[in-house]
């Protein structure tokens, strides 16, 4: 698991080249403040999820109906799981 989250990192632009700047930080925020609560278990939430992957598409990266509160929990493995189910049915 390990290797295979190595090769994927080591594929993918940089978390500033994919669009998470100084300016998704501060909306971050502020979408937290609006929707403290994960959307899946009610537990606080810390990360802004994109629902559909924007896979570099900024329209789609902006797209605040396409943003969801998660926890942490939910946001690093049940999330994560879902896109890769979905990248494999594709």
């Amino acid at each position: 698991n390990r290797d295979r989250k190595a090769q994927h990192d080591a594929r993918r632009p940089s978390s500033s080249q994919r669009g998470y700047n100084g300016t998704w930080d501060r909306e971050r925020v502020k979408f937290l403040k609006r929707n403290p609560a994960c959307r899946m278990c009610g537990a606080p939430a810390v990360a802004v999820d994109h629902i559909d992957p924007h896979k570099g598409d900024q329209e789609l990266f902006w797209d605040r109906t396409n943003w969801q509160p998660l926890c942490a929990t939910h946001h690093n493995s049940t999330k994560q799981r879902l896109e890769r189910r979905q990248a494999k049915g594709s």
